[in-house]
């Protein structure tokens, strides 16, 4: 089961900010089965003093892979077909991230999205006090309709 094309890479809707976001993105050039991948900004990003919100949206499209099935022909003679499915789901991609040092297993995952949150806090150069940066990551499928 190999893909027939190499991933696409879709961020003309995404602000580049996110660095957890860049990270996924980067590992999953390394998943096989992951043909395209589209980039969002979420609008639930926001910014204050204390702390800067980010929140991202990535839609993942599954490559197809052809298999073989047994069939019987008329009932009684043996044969095969070819079927085409997806070479992963969302549950399989769930996996292989948790595997991907840097990665890990996601905060919330179900059969439609993973969810991941990731915070840190950065103190710029000259300053004392600094803000505390919370990166929300959604995961879906393409063709899965946006949550609220």
């Amino acid at each position: 089961m190999e893909p027939i094309e190499p991933m696409e890479i879709d961020t003309t809707g995404w602000s580049g900010e996110g660095t957890f976001t860049q990270v996924l993105i980067d590992r999953l050039r390394h998943v096989d089965a992951v043909r395209f991948v589209r980039v969002e900004d979420a609008p639930a990003t926001r910014f204050d003093a204390d702390y800067n919100f980010i929140s991202n949206e990535l839609y993942v499209e599954f490559a197809i892979a052809e298999r073989r099935e047994p069939i019987k022909r008329f009932g009684v003679f043996p044969g095969s077909r070819v079927v085409g499915g997806k070479a992963m789901t969302l549950g399989d991609l769930e996996a292989a991230l948790a595997a991907i040092p840097g990665v890990g297993e996601p905060d919330y995952g179900d059969a439609g999205m993973l969810q991941y949150l990731r915070t840190e806090r950065i103190i710029p150069p000259y300053q004392t006090r600094g803000y505390k940066l919370v990166e929300l990551v959604r995961v879906y499928e393409v063709g899965t309709p946006r949550r609220s």
